[in-house]
């Protein structure tokens, strides 16, 4: 049985640190590992992404589009899984399905901007109601054609019928 004083770590489980600059002899005296003079050399250096008076490769690509400063975060859903979740009894189809039913039956983790139904194939279930903020137009044809329908605010359900 070991004695608390007779305690060691294993050999090699703590490493000491590299003293830079601490004379030839260490092999990391004199420039500790710097190099020679120099921008790079200097404390206080912040180059990243300067690429010698060559245009730099995040000025050289092509940027396309409108990024929003604000891009919303969705809630996507494939209606295929949402159909699981109603053959599982978590969802109860005779019930609205909302942000909150989702969330309760545990399909989304949280809330986040809102919700999206996605996907256009696998979903059966019958006079089923959703109220969601978006769906895209696959997803509207499946819902509609298995007799359900989909509650959306008025301008993302004109946005969703002309795509």
């Amino acid at each position: 049985m070991t004695r608390l004083n007779e305690l060691r770590d294993n050999p090699g489980a703590n490493k000491l640190r590299t003293r830079i600059g601490r004379g030839i002899g260490s092999g990391k005296g004199k420039t500790g590992g710097r190099g020679g003079k120099g921008q790079t050399a200097r404390s206080g250096v912040a180059i990243n992404g300067f690429e010698g008076g060559q245009m730099p490769l995040h000025m050289r690509t092509p940027k396309r589009g409108f990024n929003p400063y604000n891009p919303g975060k969705w809630n996507a859903i494939r209606i295929d899984r949402i159909q699981a979740y109603i053959d599982s009894g978590k969802l109860d189809a005779k019930k609205v399905i909302d942000a909150e039913a989702l969330v309760t039956a545990g399909v989304i983790r949280r809330i986040k901007d809102g919700v999206r139904l996605i996907g256009s194939e696998g979903f059966s279930a019958k006079k089923v109601s959703f109220k969601v903020d978006y769906a895209t137009k696959g997803a509207l044809a499946a819902i509609e054609a298995a007799g359900g329908k989909v509650d959306m605010p008025k301008s993302t359900a004109e946005d969703a019928k002309a795509e």
